[in-house]
């Protein structure tokens, strides 16, 4: 039996799966950060896979990774570099190791790593680690090839079967280290294979085997792990990514407002989860619709809002624009629709799988004619939910079409989520017409305090009417084209959206800070996270995030105009800054600014701000 290595305790730990976007380490990623959710663990995770549908085999471009971070507490971001790195072929060691910190365990497969391997990664010599100045006393130097292939030789799984089981040796390795309990792994495994049994038994079975090599030989490493959890809240909890955050907030919406939920929607890199995931809900009463291109996948949902439907449209950037009309329809109209962006990087094609900041003026004026539109950050993975419930609330209430940005990163990042319980979210209430108005009804009555109008759908009998993208009359409803009614008309509806309640701004940090960190949406973790750092070096420092960019929060200017010195920073060139300028006088802030398809890394933020408190 082999010697006891010490268990030593740890706070957390970040852990990044490499290989070859077909070696399945989103699902290796997915399986241990789902593992260390179960647990209490707080997780934050980043999915960096290439935009190729299937590169080369061992090349540069082809490399996918997941990185999960892994707390006793709550973890906010999935952290700059990695302590341990999983790279399945040579092509991943050399694309990965710059996420690694100098200490890092390396954990490599000597199987691919081969003359030919070594070529296509770009290598000079056959001493790999001595090219990249890796130390190989860090290195756990495993064929694991080799020992998938014996695990499994009396399977009956062909050669091509085995070899994609070798992610799960790679994580039954990574569950030793960090002391994971493999009965978690086999139930997922169990469940995500339901309808092909064999297939989830031989999967289980090379974790064990990987769980066993660190057991057996200590793979060269001086102790193991355990992380457990300091706060422990009562509750169901569930590893969710934005995107399935998304997806279940919405049936929460509809099921809250006693509404059918319907998406159209087409599919698009990075939101077509969102149509995914809710396919699988008819049971809640969800009709999804897949159109053949993103402006009939909006025009369908302008459609099912006229008829009384919670209704939705999923896309990304180059979506919004091809739905711009559409949406457009949908101000004229006065309808409730929730419009959700997952940005990614562009412009166009762009970086379809990476993650950017810049849809936020196009959310915002990206329609022709005065067509202002209520515009919502969500900040987190589970964030999500709570973003898309709170778009869906003011889209019924407040009639009037709501677009959500997530990005990349969120939507496919996770995190740990505890699920609410229905009774205690907030109410929905459609702003209905009232029985009061029967045969005498006309579309834009309006309730004289939120210059809302009132909802009627087809099939209340006595409230027959007419919507389509002419202007209306705002007394008849019929067809005008007068001067005074128009602008009436533009003006109500800019102060409809401008009346809309949304939280003030809350300031985390320091309440005489001698600097403001500013952002919006999914950078939350990445600044606030910035702001503990400066803190600790013994900097006066506070941090607030938009989560409502239209209306914004109406201490938006008290907030802004109080500390001496602001930086705005976002993943793009200063849409937010350029946005907050506009509305606030006398507002001049700092800017930090990157557009690189990529989270932003904490240490260059904390750098970037210490020289603006230097100035």
């Amino acid at each position: 039996m082999a010697e006891q290595l010490e268990v030593k305790e740890l706070d957390q730990v970040v852990v990044r799966f490499s290989g070859d976007s077909g070696d399945g380490m989103q699902l290796a990623g997915n399986i241990f950060s789902t593992v260390s959710a179960t647990v209490g663990n707080g997780i934050s995770t980043f999915p960096d896979y290439p935009a190729d549908i299937r590169a080369p085999q061992g090349s540069l471009t082809g490399v996918s990774g997941f990185q999960v971070h892994i707390g006793a507490g709550k973890v906010y971001t999935p952290g700059d570099l990695c302590d341990v790195l999983v790279a399945m072929n040579a092509a991943a060691l050399k694309t990965q190791y710059r996420y690694a910190k100098p200490q890092a365990t390396i954990i490599i497969d000597t199987d691919s790593f081969g003359p030919n391997d070594l070529k296509k990664a770009a290598f000079q010599t056959d001493d790999y680690l001595g090219e990249m100045g890796i130390d190989p006393d860090r290195v756990v130097q495993c064929p694991l090839t080799t020992m998938v292939k014996d695990c499994l030789a009396d399977s009956g799984m062909d050669n091509k079967a085995v070899l994609k089981c070798r992610n799960m040796f790679a994580l039954g390795l990574v569950c030793w280290l960090f002391n994971r309990d493999l009965d978690l792994v086999a139930n997922f495994l169990r469940e995500k294979f339901a309808k092909k049994p064999a297939i989830a038994e031989n999967n289980i079975k090379v974790v064990q085997a990987g769980y066993d090599y660190g057991h057996n030989t200590h793979a060269s490493v001086p102790a193991t792990y355990r992380i457990d959890s300091k706060e422990k809240v009562p509750g169901r909890y569930m590893d969710i990514t934005g995107n399935k955050a998304t997806a279940y907030g919405l049936i929460a919406a509809a099921e809250k407002a006693g509404l059918r939920l319907y998406l159209g929607s087409y599919p698009i890199t990075p939101a077509t989860d969102i149509l995914h995931e809710l396919s699988k809900h008819k049971s809640c009463g969800v009709i999804t619709v897949q159109c053949e291109d993103e402006i009939s996948g909006c025009a369908s949902s302008v459609g099912a809002a006229f008829a009384g439907a919670l209704a939705a449209t999923s896309t990304s950037g180059p979506g919004i624009c091809l739905k711009s009309e559409a949406i457009n329809l949908a101000v004229i109209d006065e309808l409730p629709l929730v419009i959700i962006d997952v940005q990614r990087g562009g412009p166009s094609t762009g970086l379809p799988t990476k993650s950017e900041q810049t849809d936020l003026l196009q959310a915002l004026y990206g329609r022709n004619g005065e067509s202002p539109i209520p515009v919502i950050a969500a900040t987190s993975p589970t964030d999500c939910f709570d973003a898309v419930y709170s778009a869906a609330k003011i889209a019924l209430e407040h009639l009037t079409p709501v677009i959500l940005l997530t990005d990349a990163f969120i939507a496919n990042g996770s995190a740990a989520w505890k699920l609410p319980k229905m009774e205690e979210l907030p109410t929905i209430k459609p702003h209905y017409a009232t029985p009061e108005m029967k045969d005498h009804y006309t579309p834009y009555f309006r309730d004289e305090e939120t210059k809302v109008r009132y909802w009627a759908v087809p099939g209340m009998e006595g409230y027959t009417h007419i919507l389509g993208g002419l202007e209306k009359d705002g007394k008849t409803g019929a067809i005008s084209t007068d001067p005074e009614n128009h602008d009436m008309m533009t003006r109500l509806r800019a102060e409809k959206v401008a009346k809309i309640p949304v939280p003030d701004l809350e300031v985390a940090g320091d309440a005489d800070a001698d600097l403001l960190i500013v952002g919006f949406g999914s950078t939350y973790g990445h600044l606030y996270s910035a702001m503990e750092e400066l803190q600790k070096k013994g900097y006066k420092v506070a941090h607030t995030q938009f989560k409502f960019i239209n209306p914004l929060p109406k201490n938006t200017a008290d907030v802004l105009l109080h500390y001496k010195k602001v930086v705005v920073a976002e993943q793009n060139m200063g849409q937010l800054a350029a946005y907050l300028r506009s509305k606030v006088d006398g507002f001049v802030p700092e800017q930090f600014n990157q557009v690189k398809g990529q989270p932003f890394v904490v240490s260059e933020l904390v750098n970037a701000f210490e020289d603006i408190l230097k100035k």
